[in-house]
Parts: structure tokens; C-alpha cells; sequence
């Protein structure tokens, strides 16, 4: 069955947290009947009729106004809150973002957005409710940091309480570096193919993170990303196979991105301990606790330091 990217969509819309939605297009003579003020910012119909439909489509019910209403509210103080504290992303951090939605949808941002518009669709609504949830996390991250760490020991007594016999095993440390031939977009089939038949050239011409930093630095057209560490327990299954198949100094066999030709130069793999699936499940689940209290708290206290006032129907 083939996914389509509106569900897709649906799959990646939790990622960003679970009020992020998309709002359609309205009729353009539609009236904007203000309901809501928020310090001094217009929630209008319009606003809570499209954020209903976006709800409904990301998570099949209906939400009652009210509730719509108060996701608005909240998105408008945040986004308040953040300018206080100088968290302000620009519009090419959330386009950034939005291009990043996409990748993950294995789509290009040109795509989402013809199948937002085909659904009535507004990309600039979504883009808007990133920045919301891009400015509260950095917020809730940064003011908050020490309260949300999680003790190594309250993890490993959490493990043994849940049966949890052992907190680390044996694993594989990798260190690698990303390379990149750019391939520019729109190239033809006959140019991507000449850029793959490069790499597999340096491919065999490689054989230690030194000279692949002397070739690609100083190669046109080409770049080499800083050292990267990852465990076993931080790489996908497929990744880890073909490093642990590639000779040490020498480059992955080319594989073809939307920025161009990719490898990886393998620069060391050594044995380590790392944590077991279950600390790193508990430990997840912990900060998750953490982090949802205290963005509750946080936000109740802003909330009641705003200025909402309703307006009469």
C-alpha cells in the first residue's frame, strides 16, 4: 500500500508534540470576527475554526471549542514569553524546520506544501505553530535545565524496582565523519551518475580519516562534516551493519541524498559499555515526566500573567 504524504503527515505531526496541527484555507471574503485578544494579539473565528479541522485530522476527534480555543491561547504566550527571554527563531530556522518535516516525509518541501493546498491547507499556519512549539521546548530547556536532569541513581533504582537485572552491556563506540559530493538539484541523471562514479574513486583512494580530510577540504564541490561519536545503541541497524563492515580509515559505499553523494569516513570502532535498552527506555520516560510537569507549571504562571479578554458575540 502506498502511503500518500498527508499520512505521513499524520505520522510526524506527534514528533513536534501533540497540539502541533495544520489549518486550511479559509474563503477570502470571509469575515475575521475577533473572539479572543491576547496581549493585545486577535484570535478570531477563522483561527479556531481551521485549528478544529487541523485537530480532527491528526487525531480523528473532535475537539470542543473551548479546548481549541485554549491551544491558541497558549501558542500566543509562548510565543510572548519567548520574546521576553529573546527566543525569536527567524523565518529560515522554520523553514528549516518545515524542510526537515518533509525529509522525514521523504518528500520535498515543495511537495508538502502542493499537498497541504490540495487539502486546503495553509503552510503558513503549520509554520507558525512550529515556531510555538520551537520557542516553548527551548524555553522549558533553557530556564529550566537543572530540574529537568535525571539522576543516574533514581534511573538504576527504577530499573531494578521493574526486574531490571543489569544497567549496562557490551557495545560498539564509532567514530565517522560525513562526507558529502554536493549534487545540485535539478541535475541531470547523466551528472549524478559521473558524482557516484567519483565517490567510489575516492572510495579507493582513502585509507585514513587524515587523508580524507586533506582530499575533501580541499576538493571543489565537496565537504567533510566534524567527527561524529554514536554507540551501537544510537545508530539504526542498517547503518551499524555497513560500519561494521567498512575497514577502518576508509570511506561507506556512496549512497544518494537530497544534499548529494554521501559516505562516511570511519575514523575508529572500539568496544564500550552502553546502556540497556530498558535504563534507556526508563531514563526516556523520566525526563518526559519531568519535562511535561514542569512545562504545565510554566505555563499556568504565564497564562495568568496575560491579558485575555473575550469579546461579546
Amino acid at each position: 500500500m502506498t502511503t500518500t504524504p498527508l499520512s505521513l503527515l499524520r505520522l510526524i505531526l506527534p514528533v513536534l508534540g501533540a497540539g502541533l496541527i495544520l489549518i486550511g484555507l479559509p474563503a477570502t471574503t470571509r469575515a475575521q470576527n475577533i473572539v479572543v485578544m491576547v496581549n493585545g494579539d486577535p484570535i478570531t473565528d477563522f483561527d479556531i475554526e481551521q485549528r478544529s479541522k487541523l485537530d480532527q485530522l491528526t487525531t480523528q476527534k473532535t475537539p470542543s471549542r473551548q479546548d481549541v480555543i485554549n491551544e491558541l491561547i497558549d501558542d500566543k504566550v509562548k510565543i510572548k514569553e519567548g520574546k521576553k527571554y529573546g527566543v525569536d527563531p527567524a523565518a529560515a530556522d522554520i523553514d528549516q524546520s518545515y524542510a526537515g518535516m518533509a525529509q522525514r516525509m521523504r518528500v520535498a518541501p515543495d511537495q508538502l506544501t502542493k499537498s497541504l493546498e490540495v487539502k486546503g491547507v495553509r503552510p503558513e499556519t503549520l509554520k507558525s505553530r512550529m515556531r510555538a512549539e520551537m520557542v516553548w521546548t527551548s524555553l522549558v530547556r533553557g530556564r529550566y535545565k537543572e530540574r529537568l536532569q535525571v539522576g543516574e541513581k533514581d534511573v538504576a533504582d527504577k530499573v531494578r524496582s521493574e526486574g531490571g537485572e543489569k544497567l549496562q552491556i557490551e557495545g560498539t563506540e564509532y567514530k565517522m565523519q560525513p562526507i558529502v559530493l554536493i549534487v545540485p538539484r535539478g541535475s541531470s541523471q547523466a551528472f549524478m551518475e559521473q558524482r557516484h562514479k567519483e565517490a567510489e574513486t575516492y572510495r579507493g583512494r582513502v585509507a585514513s580519516c587524515e587523508e580524507a580530510n586533506s582530499l575533501f577540504r580541499s576538493t571543489p564541490n565537496a565537504a567533510i562534516r566534524e567527527t561524529v561519536t554514536k554507540t551501537t545503541a544510537e545508530l539504526p541497524e542498517a547503518l551499524r551493519k555497513v560500519l561494521d563492515d567498512t575497514p577502518i580509515g576508509h570511506l561507506t559505499p556512496p549512497e544518494l541524498t537530497k544534499q548529494g553523494i554521501e559516505m562516511v569516513v570511519l575514523c575508529s570502532r572500539k568496544p564500550t559499555m552502553i546502556d540497556t535498552p530498558k535504563k534507556r527506555e526508563i531514563r526516556e520516560k523520566m525526563y518526559a515526566e519531568k519535562y511535561e510537569k514542569t512545562s504545565k507549571a510554566y505555563l499556568e504562571e504565564i497564562r495568568k500573567a496575560a491579558m485575555i479578554e473575550y469579546r461579546k458575540r
